[in-house]
């Protein structure tokens, strides 16, 4: 059952983090997971991508070769991070943060930050939110694992707007 899935943008986005977030809950619920990331030199703005592989078996390399499912949260991370995408995967993109839709197939456009800033006031929250679209489209971890796993990461002054960020994610996509 193995999937490999890379969440993509621009740091400060908080990618990193939402992978973080599924690996420990793919985890906790019994699966193999693995998790990496890489980043350009800059704290913020800069190229940023997070990788998981979450498997039923033992995972040897822990490398991404061909994403199932890719997130863009920005246009430079969805043209520079699609390309090896499985032909068979799902490319999720921030419908306003990606104009130009690459040329693939399965594509599920879902307006991430907008969702984040209309209806928890910030930007911030986006990661979570789009992890909640990860969690609806993959279907790979439970539901409530993630909201578990969310809960022991974020700051326990903002867990209920992560909570209703994910559920906001999650009820964004049909």
């Amino acid at each position: 059952m193995r999937k490999q899935l890379r969440l993509s943008g621009s740091g400060g986005q908080g990618v990193i983090t939402a992978a973080i977030i599924l690996a420990e809950a793919a985890v906790a619920e019994g699966k193999n997971a693995v998790q990496s990331q890489s980043y350009g030199p800059e704290a913020r703005g800069g190229a940023s991508k997070s990788e998981v592989i979450i498997d039923d078996e033992k995972i040897f390399h822990p490398h991404v070769k061909a994403p199932d499912f890719v997130l863009a949260m920005t246009q430079k991370a969805a043209d520079k991070y699609f390309s090896d995408l499985n032909s068979d995967g799902v490319l999720i993109l921030d419908d306003d943060l990606v104009p130009n839709t690459p040329n693939f197939k399965n594509i599920i456009r879902v307006p991430i930050t907008k969702l984040a800033v209309e209806k928890l006031g910030r930007a911030l929250f986006a990661n979570i939110v789009a992890l909640g679209v990860i969690a609806k489209v993959t279907k790979l971890v439970d539901f409530n694992a993630i909201k578990k796993a969310v809960s022991h990461r974020v700051p326990p002054s903002t867990i209920d707007q992560n909570m209703l960020a994910l559920q906001i994610g999650f009820d964004s996509v049909n």
